[in-house]
């Protein structure tokens, strides 16, 4: 019963004074008045069935109106459901309303934009395209229905201000920006700068809910949510690491809970877009080796004891391209044994075997599924080292409705090199392949494991957009974007 303040702040106890004495002694919760019979709380607390039995009734009604189920008389006296939880199909349909990034491939990918009511994650490296993307959702929301949703737009920055320039841009040379009848402007996107988490605490709670009443804002970014908690808790006074950080690191989850469910209490009460920037941190196992490592180790030597051999050493990366296997000095590799007899190759009973760890619950096992990296069944061996996770770890993660990661990896050309030894060959960065890959959403499928469903675009000029068979992105080696390779911010 000493929850019943928190739970509901409002209820009105003092005609139940003479109870709640009792009712404490005997650690009955709110829950228990809701949910057991009301003779046995009676009997448990030694109190009157009939007054145990009105309090029951009066708890459970007060959290029916707190919840906004409660049945309320209409003018004809009949009973009429209050709008609330209590809505149909049609209602849901009605109030769902996206923001389009103006590309039907990830639109689609999507389930029909970001949506409103809701936090979204836009993760990734530095240059993946994330605030290329933040900037089509400004101008995008912006447009009516059913690209936008016909409102002003509100940009909180924690590292840098609005790139205006390329703002200004997207609207004279995107397609569809430019040749609107109703054409979204830059006066229409107000931003914010929080250099530091005491601000943009300040700003969340008390300017934005100002403005989003005054200006009809419907789209809130926060770009990015990471760069103040990193500043604050990951660094001491003097701008070192913190290496004893384990109060540090529970004072920031606590802050985290608080940031989610402040951001969640926004996008349900005004009805508003929340998406969120993050960045990412290279990923290292607690157990040595992460697990698509362990598996294209196991990989290649399953592939070499299958001819014989009995490495069972992970591969060098260097002899691994050369196609030859150097023998480690003082290894059982140098020992001249006989090889036995290759066994005959049988049919594996179990297709899920590769996802197999010794330890499938624990977070090295299970984060494959939340982070966006590290769930390719058939993991190269450079694709193995280079596993990224989003920061603010598992916490932040549970604060989100959906993570998009935006994934990019580079294509390599040679050049011609004359030097004293003659003409050769040296790889060289052409360009970089970028893919929008959904990890979790409540309105869409996951993209799957690995980039099979992932959608790969281009940041161009004229915006972000889905690459296509033909158009010089991804199949014929054409360039990223046209002069758009320097925009992914």
């Amino acid at each position: 019963m000493t929850d019943l303040s928190a739970v509901l702040p409002t209820f009105l106890t003092q005609q139940y004074v003479r109870l709640i004495p009792s009712l404490e002694k005997n650690l009955i919760t709110t829950a228990d008045l809701i949910t057991l019979d009301c003779v046995e709380i009676a009997k448990r607390a030694r109190l009157p069935v009939l007054d145990v039995k009105r309090l029951c009734t009066d708890v459970l009604q007060a959290l029916k109106e707190d919840l906004g189920v409660a049945e309320k008389d209409g003018g004809d006296g009949q009973q009429q459901n209050a709008r609330g939880l209590r809505k149909s199909g049609k209602d849901l349909l009605d109030q769902w309303d996206t923001i389009s990034t103006l590309d039907d491939d990830m639109d689609r990918a999507l389930g029909g934009g970001i949506p409103a009511g809701y936090i979204t994650e836009i993760t990734g490296e530095s240059g993946a395209g994330k605030t290329q993307f933040l900037i089509t959702l400004l101008l995008s929301a912006q447009l009516p229905s059913p690209q936008g949703l016909g409102t002003p737009t509100l940009y909180i920055s924690t590292e840098s201000a609005l790139p205006t320039q390329r703002v200004l841009q997207l609207l004279r040379s995107h397609p569809i920006l430019s040749s609107h009848p109703h054409p979204p402007t830059l006066d229409k996107i107000h931003s914010i700068v929080t250099p530091d988490l005491e601000s943009q605490d300040h700003i969340l709670r008390f300017q934005v809910p100002v403005v989003i009443q005054r200006y009809g804002i419907r789209l809130l970014i926060l770009d990015s949510v990471a760069a103040n908690y990193r500043a604050e808790f990951e660094r001491d006074g003097n701008g070192t690491t913190n290496v004893k950080n384990g109060m540090n690191m529970a004072h920031r989850s606590a802050e985290l809970v608080k940031l989610g469910q402040l951001l969640r209490n926004l996008a349900r009460e005004h009805g508003i877009a929340v998406v969120v920037a993050n960045q990412v941190a290279d990923r290292f196992s607690s157990q040595g080796s992460s697990w698509p490592m362990a598996h294209a180790a196991r990989s290649y030597n399953a592939g070499r004891n299958t001819s014989g051999g009995t490495n069972t050493m992970p591969p060098n990366p260097a002899t691994v391209a050369s196609g030859v296997h150097t023998p480690i000095p003082g290894s059982p590799l140098n020992t001249h044994t006989p090889a036995p007899a290759p066994a005959p190759t049988r049919p594996n009973p179990n297709p899920y075997a590769p996802f197999q760890t010794p330890d499938p619950i624990s977070l090295d096992h299970q984060q494959r599924w939340i982070t966006g990296w590290g769930d390719d069944p058939h993991p190269s061996y450079t694709a193995a080292k280079s596993l990224k996770t989003p920061s603010l770890g598992l916490i932040w993660t549970t604060q989100i409705a959906c993570r998009v990661a935006l994934i990019k990896k580079p294509v390599y050309g040679r050049v011609q090199v004359m030097d004293e030894e003659g003409e050769r060959g040296e790889p060289v960065l052409k360009r970089w392949r970028r893919w929008m890959k959904v990890v979790f959403a409540g309105w869409a499928p996951e993209s799957g494991g690995g980039l099979s469903g992932a959608v790969e675009f281009e940041i161009a000029g004229e915006g972000v957009r889905a690459c296509r068979r033909g158009e010089g992105g991804a199949e014929d080696g054409g360039e990223e974007g046209r002069g758009g390779e320097g925009l992914g911010l």
